[in-house]
């Protein structure tokens, strides 16, 4: 990190963590940054001139990212996060200013799919959120500042056909930073949820014939989710739809639950017997 102004808190620090963030030389953190979304974040928060840590399990594709940008590669388990944010700090001089838990496990499977699975997707996509808020909050809340990114998934707001261990961990990744946005934002903390639908990731590939159904015809690129998230920072906006049109499924979702569950059993349905992309409502809701 850049140099200490003599407070405890980086040269960037201070705007990092409110409307209309300044990023310039902010210690910004990315777990699962060796590929897919992750690079797509590390990349861009390096290019608005923060100071990046890259996270990956991968110890090589986080030490490729890395030295492509500039930054800083700090391999392991994002799940275990406590002794990477040990590191990261000491990586960035100190303070981590944004924390990005993008590390997730894409985990198919129904009510049946084996306990590890349900435990690793749990443990991932959810748990190792709360370790990170552990280790960063108090540090965070004594300074009045810090934002902390949650990689969900629309399946987070919605549902996956075929995923229930993802869909029901993203339905808690996404509670999670909800309430740790509602408890900590008058005390300085920003908080953003991105929730798209399929991205060109190794993660839609593993969706297979779901994620071909449901996901592939609209998947965008990752680093249209990167542009979508610095936009909802500009604007310390919580939700950050990088699909816009999620909002409206969340929203009929809600307000019509029996049509949306009934629409998805149609998709569920479809999927199963391999008849093809099913066609959306005239009216538009899903």
């Amino acid at each position: 990190m850049g140099a200490d102004t003599g407070t405890g808190t980086s040269a960037g620090t201070e705007t990092a963590g409110g409307a209309g963030a300044d990023l310039r030389d902010a210690g910004v953190v990315v777990t699962g940054a060796g590929g897919g979304i992750g690079a797509a974040l590390a990349r861009r928060f390096a290019a608005e001139g923060a100071r990046v840590v890259v996270n990956d399990l991968d110890a090589d594709r986080a030490k490729a990212v890395a030295a492509e940008i500039g930054a800083v590669a700090v391999p392991g388990d994002a799940s275990a996060v406590v002794a990477e944010a040990r590191e990261a700090r000491e990586a960035l001089g100190g303070t981590v200013d944004v924390w990005c838990a993008n590390a997730g496990l894409s985990s198919p499977g129904d009510a049946f799919a084996d306990e590890d699975v349900w435990a690793a997707a749990w443990d991932v996509n959810v748990m190792a959120h709360v370790r990170a808020a552990r280790a960063l909050l108090p540090e965070w809340l004594e300074r009045g500042g810090g934002r902390f990114v949650s990689t969900v998934s629309a399946a987070g707001l919605l549902t996956m056909i075929g995923a229930a261990p993802y869909s029901v961990s993203k339905h808690g990744a996404y509670a999670f930073a909800e309430w740790l946005s509602l408890t900590y934002r008058h005390r300085g903390l920003s908080v953003h949820a991105i929730c798209p639908q399929g991205v060109r990731t190794d993660m839609l590939t593993a969706a297979g014939s779901a994620g071909e159904l449901v996901l592939a015809p609209t998947a965008i690129e990752p680093g249209d989710v990167a542009d979508a998230l610095i936009d909802a920072i500009a604007a310390d906006r919580f939700l950050v739809l990088p699909h816009p049109e999620v909002a409206g499924y969340y929203r009929n979702r809600a307000t019509d639950p029996e049509r949306w569950l009934g629409t998805m059993n149609h998709v569920q349905r479809t999927w199963e017997t391999g008849t093809g992309r099913p066609q959306t409502p005239a009216d538009g809701k899903i």
